[in-house]
C-alpha cells in the first residue's frame, strides 16, 4: 500500500506535510469530497472488506467509496502513516425512530492528538451528518461548520455529538414527505468512549450490519459524496442535492427519481463510480435520512 496513491486518490497535493491541524482538515475535506460513503457491495453481491488491503484495494485502486468501518479505517491508515497520533474509537449510532442509540458498536470513528489537544475526525458518517472539519474534544461547546453546528458533550465519560440543523427548503412539493428528509432541528448522532479500539473489535458488527435484516444497509442502498457546498445523496432509485445555507439558515434539498439506468449514470458522473457487478437499487423501510 502507497501513501502516494492514496493521496493521488483524494486529489491531495500539498508536498510539505506538516502535523498540525490545518493539514489534518485538509486531508479530511479532500477524503470526503472524493471517497463516497456507499454500501453498494452489499446490493452488488460482493462483500465489504475489513481488512486494511482489502480496502485499500476497494476505495485506492478501484475507485470506489466505503462505509465508516472501511473510509475511517482507510483513513486511519494514512494518519499514522504520515505521523499523526491516531487513535481508533467505536460509537453507538442514535436511531430517532427507537429514541435510543444502538445496543452494538456499529461506528468507527478517530481521535487524533495534536499538540497534547485531542480532536474527533470522522470521514464515515456521510449526507448532511457529515463533519467537515475535525471537531475538538471540548464538552458543551458549540463548533459551527458548513453542514451545521456540532457539540460534543461529555456525561460520565461517555461522549455524545449532536447538531443543530437549518431549516430546509424543498422545491420539489411531492417530497415534502419523503421518509429521507431529517424532520429534527436538533439532532443527535452517536456517543462514544475514549478507550482505544482496534478493528478486530469490529469484525463481528462487519458480519452482522451485511446480513441481517434489521440493518439499514441490507435495507437501503445508498452513496453520499460531500461537495465544497454541499451533498449528493443516492438512495435507492432517489437522488438528492443538498445546497447548505443557500438562504440565510436554510438548507436548499432537491429530489429527483431515476430509472435504472440513470441510476448508472449518476453514479458515474456525479460519485465517479464504475460498479463491476449489477447493482439491486433498494429502498427499504429501514431509518435512514439524507
Amino acid at each position: 500500500m502507497d501513501i502516494e496513491a492514496y493521496f493521488k486518490r483524494i486529489g491531495y497535493k500539498n508536498s510539505r506535510i506538516k502535523l498540525d491541524l490545518e493539514t489534518l482538515t485538509d486531508i479530511l475535506q479532500h477524503q470526503i469530497r472524493a471517497i463516497p460513503f456507499e454500501n453498494l457491495n452489499i446490493h452488488c453481491g460482493e462483500p465489504m472488506e475489513l481488512g486494511l488491503e482489502g480496502i485499500f484495494n476497494q476505495i485506492v485502486e478501484r475507485n470506489r467509496g466505503g462505509w465508516c468501518l472501511q473510509v475511517n479505517h482507510l483513513l486511519y491508515w494514512a494518519l499514522t502513516t504520515i505521523g499523526f497520533e491516531t487513535t481508533i474509537l467505536g460509537g453507538y449510532v442514535y436511531n430517532p425512530t427507537a429514541n435510543k442509540y444502538s445496543n452494538r458498536m456499529i461506528h468507527l470513528l478517530l481521535k487524533v492528538t495534536i499538540d497534547g489537544r485531542n480532536y474527533i475526525t470522522d470521514a464515515g458518517f456521510g449526507r448532511s451528518y457529515q463533519m467537515w472539519q475535525p471537531m475538538e474534544l471540548i464538552s458543551g461547546k458549540d463548533q459551527p461548520q458548513v453542514p451545521c453546528i456540532f457539540r460534543l458533550t461529555e456525561e460520565n465519560g461517555i461522549w455524545y455529538l449532536d447538531q443543530i440543523r437549518r431549516e430546509q427548503y424543498i422545491p420539489n412539493q411531492e417530497f415534502l414527505n419523503s421518509d429521507l428528509l431529517e424532520k429534527n432541528k436538533y439532532r443527535k448522532i452517536y456517543n462514544f468512549t475514549l478507550e482505544p479500539r482496534t478493528i478486530e473489535d469490529f469484525e463481528s458488527v462487519n458480519t452482522y450490519l451485511q446480513v441481517s435484516p434489521a440493518s439499514v444497509f441490507t435495507s437501503k442502498s445508498f452513496c453520499s459524496l460531500q461537495t465544497p457546498e454541499g451533498v449528493h445523496c443516492l438512495v435507492g432509485f432517489t437522488l438528492t442535492y443538498r445546497k447548505f445555507n443557500f438562504k440565510d439558515n436554510m438548507d436548499l434539498v432537491e429530489f429527483k427519481t431515476l430509472n435504472e439506468e440513470e441510476v448508472e449514470e449518476e453514479l458515474k458522473n456525479t460519485f465517479n463510480i464504475s460498479l463491476e457487478r449489477k447493482l439491486m437499487p433498494k429502498h427499504g423501510d429501514q431509518f435512514f435520512t439524507i
